[in-house]
């Protein structure tokens, strides 16, 4: 049986891209909304907030938290959750703590990371009504040492073939595609029909998906599929500047900004 948010995202696949955006907070949230069609509260969290080194140091009641502040910020778009790393390694496990994040933060999904070996994880909370959504390529929770892209190796390709339809079979409602190459994400995209959300992962997927802050310039990460469509950190630096010029100066506050 098809959910409504697998109803919603199902229809776009080769009719129209799907634009997707992180968010962590209501503020950044209201600002997207409009403009996406779905908002991921990503475990990215971890590096872009914490300063952790991996996303496996981001826990649960960290996602549900900032899930809380997100969802006040979403009236449009479809909201989904990533599960973070040990959260999800059996079944009952699984399945108790998707509840609660479902529960406790009103989103409309949850993603995992991985293919074949969690397809049965995976069948199971959707037996129970809840949505998910796929991840393959690099996953972060799992991958060890410098990431790399896949798909270089007919191995990868193989495989990466075998888990884009493995997840699409238990059901999951759409597959980000991370740093896959190119033509590898071209015949994901062509061989099932759930759409596929690329991220670094060529123009081929069904829609596209980066971490905001990325995206505003308020990272100094240098991966290659990033690109900065402004530099919000030169305007917070400058902002900043004119407020302290103004308090040394006694301009600020004015006795308009005073009582």
């Amino acid at each position: 049986m098809l959910t409504k948010i697998s109803r919603l995202i199902l229809k776009k696949k080769n009719k129209s891209k799907i634009v997707c955006l992180t968010a962590y907070s209501k503020n950044i949230a209201e600002e997207i909304d409009s403009y996406v069609d779905l908002i991921l509260v990503g475990d990215s969290l971890g590096s872009v907030l914490y300063n952790f080194e991996t996303t496996r140091k981001v826990n649960l009641s960290m996602m549900i938290e900032h899930s809380k502040s997100v969802r006040k910020g979403v009236k449009k778009s479809l909201m989904i959750v990533d599960m973070p790393f040990n959260t999800y390694n059996n079944k009952s496990q699984a399945l108790k703590n998707c509840k609660k994040v479902m529960k406790e933060t009103k989103c409309d999904g949850i993603k995992l990371e991985g293919g074949r070996k969690i397809t049965e994880i995976i069948k199971y909370l959707i037996k129970f009504k809840i949505p998910v959504m796929g991840h393959i390529g690099i996953t972060p929770q799992t991958v060890r040492g410098k990431f790399r892209y896949k798909g270089k190796t007919d191995l990868e390709i193989k495989n990466l073939l075998k888990d884009s339809k493995s997840l699409e079979e238990a059901g999951v409602f759409a597959i980000v595609l991370e740093c896959i190459e190119k033509k590898v994400s071209k015949e994901i995209t062509g061989s099932i029909k759930i759409p596929t959300i690329g991220i670094g992962s060529s123009k081929f997927c069904d829609g596209q998906i980066l971490v905001t802050d990325d995206l505003l310039g308020l990272t100094d990460t240098k991966v290659k599929f990033v690109k900065r469509y402004t530099n919000l950190k030169s305007n917070v630096r400058n902002a900043v500047k004119k407020f302290k010029l103004d308090v040394k100066s006694g301009s600020y506050p004015s006795s308009k900004y005073s009582y």
